[in-house]
């Protein structure tokens, strides 16, 4: 309060005698460090805003809380998201309720493969999707990049969860390994991985061209999955 009352050009000194607060103690807490806590508010609510500016301003507290988990892997938990974001005074757009029989999971992205998995030379379309596996210490989650022209993995990562950090690992690999021509095409389903905003600003970034499978197109997911399995 008197911090306010101070930036509005009223006296300290003043301000303190009206609210019985000593002057002296106001100081020694203006030059106490901020706590663990109050740092840690400060920092989600900058990846708050980042995330919440970066979706369009339309994301809300359930969305962002997703996307700090799993495309940046901050552990928080949704209430205080939330609490964060009254706080700011953000909020995100509410989805009106879908009339009977309308089809949902639409993304901003197109398919631009169509099925049509064969290419005449390699980095021109790449597919990507995650695949598990039984061990002895338990399941792993494997996200493969292959090549459609040599049925190559070009990049591939492993974790024990499926989450962004896997696929964005992956295609880092595939990255690294190979070089971006132009016109590449990354194919994968509409898993929340894969149309997080993370991985698609990566895809953006990277200079590829992000394609999305077709809704209700089961064999799309099959056909990826059994080349996966047999490169």
């Amino acid at each position: 309060m008197i911090d306010a009352l101070a930036g509005m050009r009223i006296n300290v000194r003043h301000a303190c005698r009206r609210l019985g607060v000593s002057e002296s103690g106001y100081y020694a807490w203006r030059s106490r460090p901020a706590s663990a806590r109050a740092l840690r508010r400060m920092f989600l609510a900058t990846e708050i805003t980042d995330v919440h500016r970066d979706s369009g301003g339309v994301y809300g507290a359930h969305r962002v809380t997703a996307e700090l988990r799993l495309g940046r892997q901050i552990i928080v938990a949704h209430n205080a998201v939330a609490q964060i974001m009254r706080e700011l005074g953000i909020k995100g757009v509410p989805r009106g309720r879908l009339p009977r029989g309308a089809r949902v999971g639409n993304v901003a992205c197109e398919d631009l493969v169509q099925r049509r998995f064969a290419r005449n030379a390699p980095d021109e379309l790449w597919m990507t999707d995650i695949t598990e596996h039984p061990t002895r210490e338990g399941k792993l989650d494997c996200c493969a990049v292959i090549d459609a022209f040599s049925r190559y993995i070009v990049g591939w990562a492993i974790d024990s969860t499926q989450t962004t950090v896997l696929v964005t690992n992956a295609l880092g690999m595939a990255i690294r390994r190979r070089s971006v021509e132009d016109g590449l095409v990354i194919h994968s389903d509409r898993g929340v991985q894969f149309t997080s905003w993370a991985f698609s600003q990566k895809v953006h970034d990277l200079g590829i061209a992000p394609s999305i499978g077709a809704v209700g197109c089961p064999y799309d997911c099959d056909d990826r999955v059994a080349l996966l399995r047999s490169a």
